[in-house]
């Protein structure tokens, strides 16, 4: 009982974390455009985050081998408070970028955190229970967090700030006050992008498109609501769809995915993605459910890409190189997440909001190909891992999920 109590206070500290970082990117894109921000800048401020996140997940590891884990999630839930609260004192890209680089390095750091954390204290008989429950913490709050923009748009900004700021804190309070003992700090993950790229080069590129796919849409998506007539409350909405979508996703593709080839399911994905891009198009001057109903689309079809990839990758992998293959896999994701909103940012500015799902359909289209052309290349492995749910949380995500891999869950 006392260890299920431990673990409520951490995925307590994850719903509050996620409740905060899932709003500020949408708020910073309304109250940036509304302040006279360029579209450009706007993306800029994603690709930010995305900087700061992987800065998070190489620092994180080391700060809890020097500090420990509650001394850890303390700074880097201070680093967030601070670039949130700082929004308030200018307004200006340039500055609100930098705070994003913070906002980024708390959330890599406090999930990297929690990650070692759970790792060090999850048995054989808890994992199950301790990962699902984890996985609708993180979930669950991310899709409430949605629904938060709105209401926070519609306030004066440094309330809206404010408020962002006292949940960021709050996410500090389950996690220090509990009085079970903290783990040893394991050692850092070497970080080898080589590995990935030698176990599955088309799992890279997967996981590349799928950081295209997700990173561009969550944070220039409120940029494409606005502008094809979206109310900021409607914002939340359309945001939520598409996180409500790739939720829904993950059983039936898991599915298909032990029981069919990896690669197949990647790229029938990545058609059915080009399909629903061109759906949400074709549909955004058809009113708001339309619109609305094609974000949940484009969420099923994109969602799920990253864990199908993971798990192919995993087929090549030995057990001892699981944890350094899901931190390599996670080293991509930020390379490609870094670039994509800022690039999206851009076409939108040069072309009009459909540029956001034309860029996205042409990474689709790329998978598609290279992915018929790697089926030629080798063929399936007579082993497989099972499919594994992967969050794109922590350089330490591979060993919370390596047992589960090697099918001893």
């Amino acid at each position: 009982m006392r260890m299920m109590i431990s673990f409520a206070a951490l995925f307590l500290s994850v719903a509050l974390l996620q409740l905060s970082s899932g709003g500020v990117g949408p708020l910073d894109a309304l109250t940036g455009l509304n302040a006279g921000f360029s579209t450009g800048q706007v993306g800029f401020l994603g690709s930010a985050h995305f900087f700061g996140f992987f800065i998070g997940c190489w620092w994180a590891p080391r700060l809890m081998g020097t500090v420990g884990h509650s001394r850890a999630y303390a700074t880097f839930t201070a680093m967030g408070a601070i670039g949130l609260a700082a929004h308030v004192i200018i307004t200006d890209p340039l500055f609100w970028a930098l705070f994003r680089v913070a906002s980024g390095i708390c959330v890599a750091g406090c999930y990297t955190v929690i990650e070692a954390w759970l790792q060090a204290k999850v048995t054989n008989e808890t994992r199950g229970r301790a990962m699902g429950s984890y996985r609708i913490a993180d979930m669950g709050a991310s899709f409430v967090a949605q629904f938060m923009i709105g209401a926070l748009a519609n306030m004066e900004t440094y309330i809206a700030y404010n408020i962002l700021t006292i949940l960021c804190c709050a996410s500090l309070l389950p996690l220090t006050v509990t009085r079970v003992a903290q783990p040893v700090t394991p050692a850092a993950t070497r970080l080898r992008p080589a590995l990935a790229w030698a176990c599955s080069p088309m799992a890279v590129a997967a996981v590349l498109v799928a950081a295209l796919s997700s990173a561009s849409f969550r944070m220039v998506g409120p940029v494409y609501g606005q502008q094809v007539g979206l109310a900021a409350d409607q914002i939340g909405y359309f945001l939520a769809a598409f996180v409500a979508g790739g939720a829904l996703a993950q059983y039936p593709v898991g599915w298909l995915a032990d029981k069919y080839d990896r690669r197949w399911v990647m790229i029938w994905l990545s058609v059915a993605a080009v399909l629903a891009c061109g759906f949400t198009v074709a549909t955004a001057a058809n009113g708001t459910i339309s619109v609305m109903l094609a974000a949940g689309v484009f969420g099923l079809t994109t969602f799920p890409i990253y864990s199908v990839a993971t798990a192919h990758a995993h087929d090549f992998a030995t057990s001892e190189q699981r944890v350094e293959l899901s931190a390599a896999l996670m080293f991509f994701y930020a390379v490609g997440a870094i670039a994509a909103p800022y690039m999206a940012s851009l076409l939108i500015a040069g072309f009009g909001p459909a540029a956001l799902f034309w860029l996205v359909a042409a990474g689709h289209i790329v998978l598609v190909v290279f992915g018929l052309y790697r089926m030629r290349a080798r063929r399936v492995p007579r082993q497989r891992t099972p499919y594994v749910y992967a969050p794109r949380t922590s350089f330490f995500i591979g060993r919370l999920l390596r047992r589960a891999r090697n099918g001893d869950q």
